[in-house]
């Protein structure tokens, strides 16, 4: 087997240390807890998808009650997976639905989106 040359890098020079002490900083801690961590990417997991992105912004730009059935035409899923969708923004709380005869009406809770949107760009602006 050939052996190939390894192009030499300069690598930076630690700073001299005594024996016992770490080489690493020490202070290199998360700023937030792990419960945080999990809220923030639990926060970030129900929007990553883009149908149910195009769900909220739907209702968010309907002021009342959207059945269901406008629902799935307006997303290029079939009714199952938007039905899967739908429950996923029910559960965290960012829509709810009143049921009329055979449909179902969505309507965003604007005041729980309001609160979800604080939280992500709260968390994002410590990154920066």
């Amino acid at each position: 087997m050939e052996t190939l040359p390894v192009a030499s890098r300069t690598l930076p020079q630690a700073p001299a240390r005594r024996a016992g002490e770490r080489c690493c900083d020490a202070d290199a801690k998360p700023s937030m807890t792990m419960a945080e961590a999990e809220r923030a990417t639990t926060d970030l997991e129900i929007l990553a998808h883009p149908v149910r992105m195009q769900l909220l912004d739907v209702l968010v730009r309907k002021e009342g009650q959207v059945c269901v059935c406008d629902l799935e035409a307006a997303v290029p899923v079939k009714q199952p997976t938007v039905s899967h969708h739908l429950r996923l923004l029910r559960e965290a709380g960012l829509i709810h639905s009143e049921r009329q005869g055979l449909y179902a009406y969505y309507h965003v809770d604007r005041k729980a989106l309001g609160a979800l949107r604080d939280r992500i760009a709260s968390r994002l602006a410590t990154l920066a």
